[in-house]
C-alpha cells in the first residue's frame, strides 16, 4: 500500500536521519532522494555535503529545487522528499506564489506513491521582524497543516527522537 508521512521537528532536530532510516526501513526498492536544497553559499554547500555523507549509497538522488510535481511522477519506487522547508525557501525566491505551492502540493498529495516529507517546524518561535521571515513562518504553518491532513502517519522530533502523533 501506498502511503504518505511527514517528519516534522526543528533544524538540526534529527528528523532528516529519521526519515531516510524510515523509509529504507519500509521499501522494498532503493528509495529516491529528492533534494531540494539549491547551492547558495558555502554554508549550504557544508549542509549539502552532511546530507550526502548521511544518505551514502542508499538512495537514487534526484536534485530538484522547484518542480516537485513533476518529479515524483516519473519515480517508480519510494520517495523522499528532502525538504519541504527549502522548497518553500526556492518558491518564494523564484516569485511563486502560495496558490502555486498549494497546487502543487495538492497535485502531489493525488499521487498513488509512498512519499515521505521532511519539514522544519518553524512556528514555535517568535513573530519574526521582517516582512519576508513572517510570509515563510506563515507559508511553512499552512503547508505544514495541508501535507499533515493528507499523510498517514506524521511524526514530530525532538533530539532525533521521533513520535507518531498521527
Amino acid at each position: 500500500m501506498n502511503k504518505k508521512t511527514l517528519f516534522i521537528g526543528g533544524i538540526k532536530s534529527g528528523k532528516s536521519l529519521n526519515a531516510q532510516n524510515y523509509i529504507l526501513k519500509n521499501s522494498t526498492k532503493k528509495p529516491i532522494y529528492l533534494a531540494t536544497t539549491e547551492f547558495i553559499d558555502e554554508g549550504m554547500k557544508e549542509r549539502i555535503d552532511e546530507h550526502k555523507l548521511n544518505r551514502k549509497d542508499d538512495f537514487i538522488t534526484i536534485e530538484e529545487p522547484l518542480k516537485l510535481y513533476e518529479s515524483i511522477l516519473s519515480c517508480e519506487s519510494a520517495i523522499l522528499v528532502e525538504c519541504i522547508s527549502m522548497w518553500i525557501n526556492n518558491m518564494l525566491y523564484h516569485k511563486y506564489s502560495f496558490k502555486n505551492m498549494i497546487d502543487e502540493l495538492n497535485k502531489i498529495m493525488k499521487l498513488d506513491k509512498t512519499i515521505v516529507f521532511v519539514l522544519n517546524d518553524v512556528g514555535s518561535g517568535i513573530i519574526p521582524d521582517n516582512p519576508l521571515s513572517r510570509e515563510f513562518v506563515d507559508i511553512s504553518g499552512k503547508l505544514s497543516q495541508l501535507i499533515a491532513s493528507n499523510c498517514d502517519e506524521v511524526y514530530h522530533t525532538i533530539a532525533a527522537i521521533s513520535t507518531r502523533i498521527k
